[in-house]
């Protein structure tokens, strides 16, 4: 055989990559490609076998012919040839092969993939954390509500009030599933299928949703921010997985429901029910909630109100969501057929802090951190939904009394008084110390000072019924020792000096300079006599009638009430309407004080919060709070606040005017409200106190004007449709009997000058009676007085007797007739005056108890004791 390299036969498919001419026949292209086949493989074989040729001829010449010199050789021709059978591989992949890559590439980058994405998916569940949430979606108000759950106000800066899934309608929950996420029971917290149809839905026009499932928007709302990024949607990814993990269906659904954004500044459904229906979540049915689901992919352009051009896409909204109801199982088809588009209110009350709202706010506010109900940083995280006390219908009827008789009277143009004019007033019902209504100003936005608990305006003549409480708690006795009861005389002269003081003089003016000369106790108080309540209260004890005030409900910081002095009496202390409101309605409840309260209610997401208990205590005797009443009655029977009888009802009251005519107040009650008003002078540049003179065109502004006025009408409106009553009082021991001074030569008629020294007459030491039943005398001795429906001891109009007797009047209205039932009404017998009043030795028309025969009053002239 030759040695020469032998020639291989060329493999089937074998071509050459020899570029042939276009014009040559398929016969030649192919024989052109096997003969340069046939001498390429002879070329390689050839130069093969030369370079094994030359290996040998370099071995046998190498010194010593070592074998590892030709082994590096041989794999060096090796590894050429592999590098030229690839470029000859590399050549024969022409045009679009070139870009296919092989199955090799494919499989290679297929796993290289899934590495990474399952790599990048354990890296970024374990990196991820759920966060805490953010700062706008803890955020809500704070709802302030009337006793009947209507809402006074919201405050906050986000309007959103946080709602248990249970207080929120089914209806509510199934519309906004039906809306955003109708598998939302069943997927997963990320569902690839959703964001599919969401996208679909949207291109084929049935609306713009979300491909988020409601864990990823409530992940969104909750914990992250409304960015549109790729951090972002990464992050919402991640946390919403693992929120699917920690939480409940019930849990997500009911967060996404309180943080979803429904447009008209309302976060949360609760809120958005408030706002488009003026009702709870828990009261929206199927068409209303429907509307309040559409709203959440668009609730500016969804508001039909606000654009009524986008009415038609807001109802195809609707019926979409309807329709998913139906499609659910969650809506019946006949009850969907029934329905019709539920327009929303275009306006609900307003919530914010304009008219009296504001004030109520703040006033409920310092209340709950008073009394540590809530402390205010507490309420200023909000979510508190607090219940007032406070009375819509009250409320309302309260304001409308301000502006009848006062506001609508002002000229502010044209007289600058006007200007000054302010207005306060607060109502408590007695027996239970709920505050029903209060009037702090005009406007909250315009002028923040809440009238009815400010503490810088003195109260006074309606302080002066504290000081007739006091005498008769404390038995207090005259400087010349007699039992000061409302028949007790004294010298009415004005500026007369007090007696038994030892401090500097005080000789207090009266209204005008008016001399009265001896009058009674229950006269002076009808005509508010500043020289008799002075030396009064010299008499009892100042520090005794600042303690009885405290009892009775005034603060023991009012200002002005700390030292107290005969000046006292005449009410130079600075109360807030509201405390006098108080004070006045343990009087009217036979001296039994329970604090006020303005909160009914409060609960936070859900849960109530433990309110501090209140206690009912006997602040003052009953006889002490009754005898007052009765001569209460008195000065709106016939003394300066006759104005006060349009309210209609058997009432009692005080009026005051403080110092230079800077504030007017009527403080007055019936047996079922107890009410104060207050007019003020205030300058609204300087906020300085200002005189009233000349206000609403009048010379002056007093207690018995306007603020009478208000109550009056106040009282008649608050009450009406409530069964009258009349007032059941328990008088003081002898309080119908008079009690002339003694003859004296001192200073004043009834001054000793020392209150220990022996009186010229004498003195009552002992309650004893001027006879027995039989002949006309009391036969109650010295126990205590007989509980008697509407009797005045005062020698005031009488107002009718529970005994069948004929006192000669009607109800508890003003004295008829002649009043007595002695024959001939003589007053020096004790018979009545004709207007009812008190006879000149102190007799009266009508007595405490009852005569015999069931007869009342007077009896042939005798007064019963």
């Amino acid at each position: 055989m030759s040695d020469e390299p032998q020639p291989k036969k060329p493999r089937p498919g074998w071509a050459s990559h020899e570029p042939q001419a276009a014009d040559a026949p398929d016969d030649a292209r192919d024989d052109t490609r096997t003969d340069d086949a046939d001498a390429t493989r002879s070329d390689e074989s050839g130069r093969n076998s030369g370079a094994a040729a030359v290996s040998d001829q370099e071995f046998d010449a190498a010194p010593g012919g070592k074998p590892g010199a030709a082994k590096d050789k041989t794999a060096d021709a090796k590894k050429a040839a592999r590098r030229e059978r690839r470029a000859a591989l590399k050549a024969r992949r022409t045009g679009w092969r070139r870009a296919v890559p092989t199955w090799r590439m494919v499989l290679g980058a297929f796993l290289v993939t899934a590495l990474l994405v399952v790599g990048g998916f354990l890296l970024g569940y374990a990196l991820v954390q759920i966060p805490a949430a953010n700062a706008l979606a803890t955020q809500q108000a704070n709802v302030y509500l009337y006793a009947d759950g209507s809402v006074i106000a919201r405050d906050g800066e986000v309007n959103r009030e946080n709602v248990t899934l249970s207080q929120i309608s089914k209806d509510a929950q199934h519309a906004v599933l039906a809306a955003e996420d109708r598998d939302f029971y069943t997927e997963s917290a990320v569902d690839p299928q959703a964001m599919v149809r969401g996208a679909w839905n949207t291109v084929t026009g049935k609306g713009k949703q979300s491909g988020s499932t409601i864990t990823q928007q409530y992940v969104k709302n909750y914990y992250l921010r409304q960015e549109q990024t790729v951090t972002r949607k990464v992050k919402e990814f991640f946390i919403a997985i693992k929120l699917d993990r920690n939480q409940s269906k019930d849990e997500i659904l009911e967060g996404y429901l309180n943080t979803s954004f429904f447009g008209r500044g309302a976060y949360g459904i609760q809120a958005a029910a408030h706002a488009y229906y003026d009702m709870d979540a828990s009261e929206l049915d199927a068409g209303r909630a429907a509307y309040l689901a559409a709203l959440v992919n668009a609730p500016s352009q969804y508001d039909v109100i606000a654009h009524p051009e986008n009415r038609a896409f807001a109802e195809k909204r609707w019926n979409y969501v309807l329709d998913g109801m139906v499609d659910e199982g969650w809506l019946d088809p006949a009850e969907r057929a029934r329905l019709t588009f539920p327009v929303p209110k275009r306006t609900t009350h307003s919530t914010g802090m304009s008219g009296q709202r504001g004030y109520i706010v703040n006033v409920v506010k310092q209340h709950l951190a008073d009394n540590r109900i809530v402390d205010e940083s507490a309420l200023d995280a909000g979510g508190y939904r607090i219940t007032t006390t406070l009375q819509k219908s009250k409320q309302d009827a309260f304001v409308e009394a301000v502006d009848d008789n006062l506001m609508d009277r002002l000229d502010q143009k044209n007289r600058k008084v006007d200007t000054y004019v302010r207005a306060g007033g607060a109502s408590v019902e007695p027996r239970t110390g709920k505050v029903v209504a209060m009037y702090n100003g005009i406007d909250y936005v315009k002028q923040y000072t809440p009238n009815a608990t400010r503490r810088d305006f003195q109260v006074g003549s309606s302080f002066k019924p504290f000081v007739l409480t006091a005498a008769v708690e404390n038995g207090s006795r005259t400087q010349d020792g007699r039992r000061i009861t409302p028949r007790t005389r004294y010298d009415g002269t004005s500026e007369r000096p007090v007696q038994g003081w030892a401090g500097p003089r005080y000789a207090p003016e009266n209204e005008d300079h008016e001399d009265y000369g001896d009058i009674t106790v229950s006269e002076a108080t009808d005509k508010s006599v500043n020289a008799v309540y002075a030396q009064m209260a010299v008499d009892v004890g100042p520090e005794k009638v600042r303690q009885t005030a405290v009892d009775l409900g005034i603060s023991p910081d009012t200002p002005d009430l700390g030292s107290p002095g005969p000046s006292i009496a005449l009410g130079v202390a600075n109360a807030s309407v509201l405390d006098m409101a108080q004070a006045y309605a343990t009087l009217a409840h036979h001296g039994k004080h329970t604090p006020y309260t303005l909160v009914e209610k409060i609960t936070r997401n859900g849960r109530d919060i433990a309110l501090p208990e209140r206690r009912t205590r006997q602040a003052v005797s009953r006889e002490a709070a009754d005898t007052t009443t009765s001569v209460l009655k008195g000065v709106v029977e016939r003394g300066t606040a006759t104005a006060a009888q349009t309210s209609g009802r058997p009432a009692a009251g005080k009026t005051g005017t403080a110092e230079e005519d800077t504030a007017a107040w009527f403080a007055g009650y019936t047996p079922d409200l107890a009410t104060v008003v207050a007019v003020m002078g205030q300058d609204p540049v300087t906020a300085g106190h200002k005189s009233l003179y000349g206000a609403m065109g009048l010379p002056r502004v007093n207690g018995g004007g306007a603020p009478a006025e208000i109550w009056g009408q106040y009282t008649r409106d608050a009450l009406e449709g409530e069964p009258v009553s009349s007032f059941s009082l328990r008088l003081q021991p002898g309080a119908d009997e008079s009690r002339p001074p003694a003859p004296d030569s001192s200073d004043g008629p009834s001054a000793s000058g020392d209150p220990s020294s022996p009186a010229t007459g004498a003195p009552d030491d002992e309650d004893t009676d001027s006879g027995t039943p039989e002949d006309g005398g009391s036969g109650t001795g010295d126990g205590e007085g007989m509980e008697s429906e509407g009797q005045d001891p005062t020698g005031g109009a009488s107002t009718g007797s529970p005994t069948g007797g004929q006192s000669g009047d009607t109800g508890d209205g003003g004295g008829t007739g002649g009043g007595g039932t002695g024959g001939g009404g003589d007053p020096a017998g004790g018979g009545s005056t004709d207007d009812g009043g008190s006879t000149d030795d102190g007799g009266s028309d009508r007595d405490e108890v009852p005569g015999p025969g069931g007869l009342s009053g007077a009896l042939d002239g005798r007064r019963w004791n």
